[in-house]
């Protein structure tokens, strides 16, 4: 058995996440009977129904490099993303996943060439199945899909786009709105005339870059899109950096990262949830408790798992957000320094130093300052050449700095505020997605004053007792809060409820009411958990009537 309750209305919604189940011709079967003053009746026959997804995630094919995205699929609060070729699995929120594996510490074709990837939905759980039966949070994995990147481009470091959920997409040129947390993405890799591998996002509120609200992971891609299961485990010694080039970096974290003004900076990928999760309310009674903090008018919160990657509601059309993207450059920590005695031009693979102290094979070396500075692995020593494991990609004079450490540094190579004054700077919206809770008239059905089972087919459709209402899944909601009002407008709400189900009976007394859903999502930064709420829909419930028997 998986769920059995008693009733007083002939409606009723599953206070629980039903695992996936197919049969031939159905994997599930519900039935009911009544309870009379005569006693109770047979059981009806029994009618079948399956549990499937509707769709599973399909491709987009995209022009942006470095970037997989994929159609949404109603009803999924996330994704898995399974990149095959490396045997790696990573979450997301949005339907769009950056390649950061393949470019990071190394940008040839062989790596970032062909990229192959599956992807699969899935679902928050919620409710407890009394036979403990194994559910699952996923759907079936899509089909085996390739991404084909060009080589990376060279030239000044641009801002191309902003794009989500079904093909939005924000240029230089236009803001659009996103109903999703949009993937970013960006050409170029020089600043100031110095050529850089790695990059970091920013989100802003306001256009002068100042009030950061997102901090992006390091990639070495020319995308980012917005992970839960975190950013990458960065080299964090002179021996990493040097295994960084042939591996593909696992996540964890990324170390030592510091904005250009030496402020410490922290990828908000690598956040925890702001707030403890209290225990959801059950479908189709009160909301408990808010969490300690929290809007009031919020019900109890689901779980919160993975890093609060989403972004808030931006005010569109006024209100925005903006976002640049900046270079990195991987550093040593300064532990001895000497000078170049000999300066080495682009492409060599040696220098000369005034001192070889401490400088051995697997050194690490910072050569140069400011722009002009570049990390170097140490090959081998002999006399005072200092012979490297890669060429220079800058060139260097005597006189010019050499640190040496072997623990890895990343720092900004400027600061967000700074590129955006440049021109470097670009808008966009965020409006979550409003919950669909009816058309011409509301979602609704129940019992009506005659006795039958009916469903809302104008605003004069009558309800005996407690209503049943449902609505469509919101892209990026966890959860649904319902309230009810005796007046559309002024809204004065009388009552709430929150459910992870896509249904809930309401427990309204006699009267014309209207109701709204909102959902809610628990990966918004923060306490402020609510999406944008649906119109009001109204319902009519009638009162009693009774006639007195000879």
């Amino acid at each position: 058995m998986l769920y059995s309750t008693s009733l007083k209305s002939p409606a009723v919604t599953i206070p629980m996440a039903l695992p996936w189940m197919s049969g031939d011709p159905y994997a599930a079967y519900g039935r009911v009977r009544a309870r009379t003053a005569g006693g109770v009746t047979a059981w009806t026959k029994p009618f079948g129904f399956n549990v499937v997804w509707d769709t599973l995630p399909e491709a987009i094919v995209s022009s942006q490099p470095g970037l997989a995205r994929w159609a949404p699929v109603p009803g999924a609060t996330s994704y898995h993303v399974w990149f095959t070729d490396i045997a790696k699995v990573v979450a997301t929120r949005t339907n769009a996943v950056d390649e950061r594996e393949f470019y990071s510490f190394h940008r040839a074709s062989a790596y970032i060439g062909a990229v192959h990837w599956r992807v699969r939905a899935v679902r928050t759980m919620y409710g407890t199945i009394p036979s403990s039966l194994p559910r699952v949070t996923y759907g079936p994995w899509s089909k085996v899909n390739t991404s084909k990147n060009p080589s990376v481009s060279s030239g000044p470091l641009k801002l191309v786009s902003a794009v989500s959920d079904d093909g939005t997409e924000s240029t230089p040129g236009a803001a659009r709105v996103h109903r999703l947390t949009p993937a970013f993405t960006f050409s170029g890799d020089q600043v100031g005339g110095t050529s850089y591998t790695l990059f970091r996002v920013y989100v802003f509120s306001d256009s002068q870059c100042v009030n950061v609200i997102y901090r992006g992971a390091i990639t070495g891609g020319p995308s980012y899109a917005p992970r839960t299961t975190g950013p990458l485990a960065l080299p964090q010694s002179s021996a990493d950096l040097l295994a960084a080039e042939t591996a593909y970096l696992p996540d964890g974290q990324e170390g030592k990262t510091f904005m250009a003004d030496t402020a410490s900076v922290q990828t908000t990928e690598s956040d925890k949830p702001a707030a403890a999760a209290a225990a959801p309310a059950k479908a189709g009674s009160v909301a408990a408790t808010p969490v300690p903090g929290a809007d009031l008018a919020l019900p109890s919160l689901p779980a919160l798992t993975g890093a609060p990657v989403d972004l808030w509601d931006s005010g569109w059309p006024h209100g925005r957000f903006y976002w640049t993207v900046v270079p990195v450059s991987a550093k040593a920590g300064n532990t001895k320094s000497t000078i170049l005695t000999g300066g080495g031009s682009s492409g060599s693979l040696s220098i000369t130093v005034a001192s070889i102290t401490g400088i051995s094979k697997g050194s690490t070396l910072n050569i140069g300052s400011g722009g002009n500075a570049e990390l170097a692995l140490v090959d081998s020593v002999t006399g005072s050449v200092v012979n490297l494991s890669s060429p220079l990609t800058q060139s260097h004079g005597s006189g010019e700095k050499v640190s040496q450490g072997t623990q890895i540094e990343y720092r900004d190579a400027e600061l967000p505020q700074d590129a955006c004054a440049n021109g470097r700077v670009m808008a966009f919206g965020k409006q979550s997605a409003p919950v669909v809770a009816g058309g011409s008239t509301a979602f609704a059905s129940g019992l009506s004053p005659k006795g039958r089972l009916v469903a809302s087919a104008s605003h004069r459709t009558s309800f005996f007792g407690a209503p049943l209402v449902a609505w469509k899944p919101a892209l990026g909601a966890d959860a649904y809060q319902v309230e009810w009002s005796k007046k559309a407008y002024p809204w004065k709400a009388a009552g709430s409820l929150a459910t992870q189900s896509t249904s809930a009976l309401l427990p309204l007394k006699a009267g014309r009411w209207f109701y709204r859903v909102r959902g809610v999502n628990t990966l918004l930064p923060g306490s402020a958990k609510a999406m944008s709420w649906s119109s009001a829909q109204q319902l009519t419930l009638a009162r009693p009537v009774f006639h007195v028997a000879p």
